[in-house]
């Protein structure tokens, strides 16, 4: 075929097979990330048949890159993140830390040189948030305790990831390799004395340090500035043009100015452009693209994958799959049970990282670059991916049995799951007007602030009930009454003394919880009145028959206010006519 089409050839053959295969995955009841891998490999050199432009796919998987990027930067909550620090912060580091040593253990006992082993334990450690945000998505406890706490510890690992996406290039001549080859990426190999080492590591903080200044003090008001100029013009193609346009070129200047990787400009350009107004609408305009390139850079990982390896080398994959299903797991497991969590949380996270994805790829493909990763190092990371990744819904599905047939079982578990929590119970200098006649509130989150600041307010005692302990920590310090644990637990309901409440709101919106905090309720208190909100007007209407409480749906009562507002405004007219 004419060489001059082989992008035209290479978009459609990557396309149409990913979208075959990424299709037959979700059918299976797996990531379609997985179909995505699998279309690389039949398109790739290592598979008969037609070969896609390995150069090409390379250039177009750095654009996907670029572009995944910037929607971890336009999704990125430094809110949510402190609100579980505690366990986050310190639980990622050390378990990025202990997958790391795992990673150069099988390496050095493999025969790897240190630096192989470093870059293969790195791609190890690291979770892939995509695969983790779909599980938690399909589950419905994305906006749970237990998804807030797996995706803050995702996020802790995407920051440690892209500082040693940073930091990689100038140290590479110290661990072996050479920064020659990385694309857009800093410095070159220092001469391996260890002046020249920390000139390059301080010459490269520098530029980090100099470029994230330009984009928080310059960015934060220049991009905010120029959307609101192209909305205002009306055209939805300039503005989606100007998101793009920012995420790549802001991207493409920071490896060109300040020699910093792809990665970090584009992750940058998307946390400065969430300060805008339009950062929701920047995040829907420009899905479609990040998505068809996202699928364009698992396509070109899986190109990079020699299915030959699961036969010429079945132990050394086996190890992969040990370490990130076991070895991240198990670590996971003990540190979230460490930090005073419940086995039910534990468990959720170490399904969490039971998985490595674009991040892996991301620093596999680096340290092929930059001639320190083996190409059997890549396509073991490879194989692990995919290999994972298709187990991981399964591990998702295993969490409550496996937390049944522990409890069940082990007598430490049950300790565990039951030693003293200070924030489990109120204070015994609680006063008794939030002990008797007092408002159970349910969940502290957007709605339940809003509720809580009207309840003081007009003077109403109230008692919060919390799944995040270092809320009700700070609760505490402000001196409002709450207590840390998941209300469908009867002990959590008991200790807010719903025996004796007035009324329960609960301001969460998962129907299964809202039915058995009402059932545990209404079994301590026959008598007390339950309000509830819900976001599904099937919902709402299922628990207004079941006369389960008094229900709040969203939409309706958001329209009843406008329209209240509305028709108030024109009633002096009404009444004049």
């Amino acid at each position: 075929m004419d060489h001059n089409i082989s992008l035209i050839t290479t978009l459609a053959a990557g396309f149409g097979i990913a979208l075959i295969l990424g299709f037959i995955a979700e059918r299976l009841k797996v990531p379609a990330l997985v179909g995505y891998l699998l279309a690389g490999i039949i398109i790739g050199p290592a598979t008969p048949g037609f070969v896609a432009d390995v150069n090409l796919a390379s250039q177009l998987s750095e654009i996907g890159v670029m572009l995944l990027m910037f929607g971890v930067g336009l999704h990125f909550s430094l809110r949510d993140l402190l609100a579980v620090k505690r366990i986050a912060v310190p639980g990622a580091v050390a378990q990025m830390a202990l997958a790391t040593v795992l990673g150069m253990g099988v390496a050095w006992w493999w025969g790897w040189d240190w630096g192989a082993g470093l870059i293969f334990g790195l791609s190890l450690s690291c979770a892939s948030t995509v695969v983790l945000l779909k599980a938690l998505e399909t589950r419905g406890v994305l906006e749970s305790m237990n998804g807030r706490i797996a995706v803050g510890w995702l996020v802790v690992e995407d920051l440690a990831t892209v500082l040693v996406l940073v930091l990689l290039p100038p140290l590479a001549g110290v661990l072996g390799g050479s920064a020659a080859g990385a694309l857009g990426t800093a410095g070159a190999a220092d001469d391996g004395s260890g002046g020249a080492l920390w000139l390059t590591i301080g010459k490269t903080l520098l530029q980090v340090a100099a470029f994230v200044a330009v984009m928080l003090v310059a960015g934060r008001r220049i991009l905010p500035w120029l959307l609101w100029q192209v909305a205002r013009t009306g055209s939805r193609e300039l503005f989606t043009l100007s998101v793009v346009a920012s995420a790549i070129g802001i991207a493409y200047g920071a490896a060109a100015l300040f020699s910093v990787s792809f990665a970090l400009g584009a992750f940058f350009s998307g946390m400065v452009m969430r300060e805008s107004e339009f950062s929701h609408r920047a995040a829907e305009e420009s899905l479609p693209l990040r998505d068809a390139f996202s699928v364009l850079f698992f396509v070109s990982v899986g190109m990079l994958f020699d299915p030959h390896i699961l036969i010429a080398e079945p132990l050394h994959v086996l190890g992969v799959v040990l370490i990130i299903i076991f070895g991240k797991s198990i670590a996971a497991l003990a540190l979230v049970l460490a930090f005073r969590y419940p086995l039910n949380t534990a468990l959720t996270v170490s399904a969490s990282l039971a998985q490595i994805g674009e991040f892996s790829f991301i620093l596999a493909g680096l340290g092929l670059s930059l001639k320190l990763l083996p190409q059997e190092g890549m396509s073991l990371v490879l194989a692990g991916a995919l290999i994972s990744i298709a187990l991981n819904p399964l591990l998702f599905a295993c969490i409550e049995p496996l937390r049944r047939w522990i409890l069940d079982r082990s007598e430490f578990a049950r300790k565990l799951e039951q030693r003293e929590d200070p924030y489990a119970e109120l204070p015994m200098t609680t006063e008794r007007k939030y002990l008797e006649g007092q408002v159970v509130l349910v969940g502290y989150g957007r709605v339940g602030r809003r509720i809580a600041a009207a309840l003081e307010s007009s003077g109403v005692p109230y008692v919060v009930a919390e799944q995040n302990r270092e809320l009700v920590e700070s609760l505490r310090k402000r001196g409002i009454a709450a207590v840390s644990g998941d209300a469908v637990d009867p002990a959590v309901l008991i200790q807010a003394h719903i025996a004796n409440a007035a009324l329960l709101v609960v301001a969460t919106a998962n129907p299964l919880d809202v039915r058995q905090m009402a059932n545990i309720a209404r079994a301590l208190n026959p008598t007390i009145e339950i309000v509830l909100r819900t976001h599904s007007e099937e919902e709402s209407a299922l628990l207004n028959k079941e006369g389960i409480g008094k229900v709040f749906f969203g939409e309706e009562e958001l329209a009843k206010g406008m329209s209240g507002h509305v028709l108030a405004r024109f009633a002096p007219r009404a009444h004049a006519a």
